[in-house]
């Protein structure tokens, strides 16, 4: 069989190393050079490469290359649909716009509290071909997937985690509703014994659990599941903890906690061993991150921010005055939302706005009546922390919450948030 590898990152070395047995592999690549390729390995590199596939029996894409991209006679298939037709073992999927790492993370945390071995892979950053072999009959999978991953599928997770779905990524999806659509494939394929968990006022993610065959479907932070009550999160009869040891800040957050909890309540119905999972919870890097107090200022690291709505969730989280740093690659996202929310929001002391996107965003302010910003001509991160410093006083709050992708100016948003941190943590005081 011939078989193309398109795309040669990380998933895709990990899909050459899982199906290179399989057949006769080729490389498929629009970088024109790749330094590490296999020795004696075919390839096609170069702009236009992934139009050049009519003779294999097979294409595997990686997560972030569109199927629409591919031209083949074969069948396009993916990482994602091949861990999802082996795996022996239950699989929770976890999608969403925002939070699905820290949702994904939680879960996992839950379930090794009480004993399980739990495989977390996926978006997250561990390929899944990669533990296929080693995972064990008592064992359970934890799969954070992107609509990229979900694109094409053809089989659903047992249990179907759905967070508030909004718009992102419209640079790679044809529009909102292909994004939707892909999404969707977390609870389309699912079976009537399965189970899907969703956002209890996200109109799209009840869109996706309407379109699942699952018979049991449960919103989270409702009594359904896991909700907070009273300063509590409390599931059935079941007080978990208080919200006051929670140690990630933010309502979203909070959600987020309810629908892992909601998720391994499934396996675990233990309130004791679910809390001491919550309680050693601290978040994941880049994600409304705590970097520093310097000089009476609180310096969050929220670099993973990659769409309005996250900016929105971020700054929502704090009552403190905020100098808000916003702004990166223009990916074309309606950013009269995240507008709205600036202009109404009383705490924003200064927002500074970096990036590609910067004059868009700033007409776009000015048309809410906002003009309480600082055009940034920064291309430096130390420039940009600076500007943030001179517009902040003791007890505010600077977050970098960018709400945008990050290739304008940086390698990603991990290479965003280091250097953001690596500024702050040498500010002298």
């Amino acid at each position: 069989m011939k078989i193309a590898i398109a795309g040669y990152g990380v998933e895709g070395k990990a899909n050459y190393a899982y199906f290179r047995d399989q057949g006769e592999l080729t490389i498929v690549d629009e970088q024109p050079v790749i330094d590490d390729l296999p020795e004696g390995v075919l390839s096609i590199l170069g702009e236009g490469s992934f139009s050049k596939l009519q003779d294999f029996d097979m294409v595997v894409r990686t997560a972030g290359l569109s199927p629409h991209k591919i031209t083949t006679n074969g069948i396009v298939w993916s990482a994602t649909n091949e861990f999802f037709i082996r795996c022996p073992v239950p699989i929770i999927g976890v999608t969403g716009t925002k939070g699905k790492g820290t949702t994904c993370s939680l879960i996992a945390d839950m379930l090794r509290a009480a004993g399980k071995t739990v495989h977390l892979v996926g978006n997250i950053g561990v390929p899944a071909l990669d533990v296929i072999s080693v995972i064990s009959p008592d064992d359970i999978v934890v799969f954070e997937l992107s609509s990229f991953q979900l694109w094409d599928i053809q089989k659903s997770p047992h249990i179907a985690v759905v967070l508030m779905v909004e718009p992102d990524h419209l640079n790679i999806h044809k529009d909102f509703a292909d994004y939707v659509a892909a999404k969707s494939n977390i609870g389309r394929y699912q079976q009537p014994q399965d189970i899907i968990i969703y956002h209890p006022t996200n109109i799209s993610s009840a869109s996706i659990a309407a379109g699942s065959p699952a018979l049991i479907k449960q919103r989270y932070q409702t009594p359904e599941g896991a909700y907070v009550h009273e300063g509590s999160i409390i599931i059935g009869e079941q007080n978990i903890c208080s919200v006051s040891e929670v140690a990630l800040v933010g309502e979203y957050n909070l959600q987020n906690v309810c629908a892992a909890v909601t998720a391994s309540w499934v396996y675990i119905q233990d309130a004791t061993v679910i809390a001491s999972a919550i309680h050693s919870f601290q978040g994941l890097e880049h994600r409304l991150e705590y970097v520093a107090t310097k000089n009476g200022i609180q310096f969050y690291n929220d670099s993973y921010s990659s769409a309005p709505t996250a900016t929105i969730a971020a700054v929502s989280a704090f009552s403190e005055p905020i100098v808000l740093i916003v702004g990166g690659l223009d990916r074309g996202i309606d950013l009269h939302p995240l507008a709205d929310m600036i202009q109404e929001t009383a705490n924003i002391r200064k927002v500074i706005i970096i990036g590609a996107i910067k004059q868009r965003l700033a007409a776009i302010l000015q048309e809410y009546g906002f003009d309480n910003f600082i055009v940034s001509d920064a291309n430096d991160m130390d420039s940009i922390v600076d500007q943030a410093r001179e517009n902040a006083m003791k007890d505010d709050v600077v977050i970098l919450s960018p709400g945008c992708a990050s290739f304008d100016m940086f390698k990603n948003f991990a290479e965003r948030g280091e250097k953001f941190k690596w500024t702050v943590k040498g500010i002298h005081e």
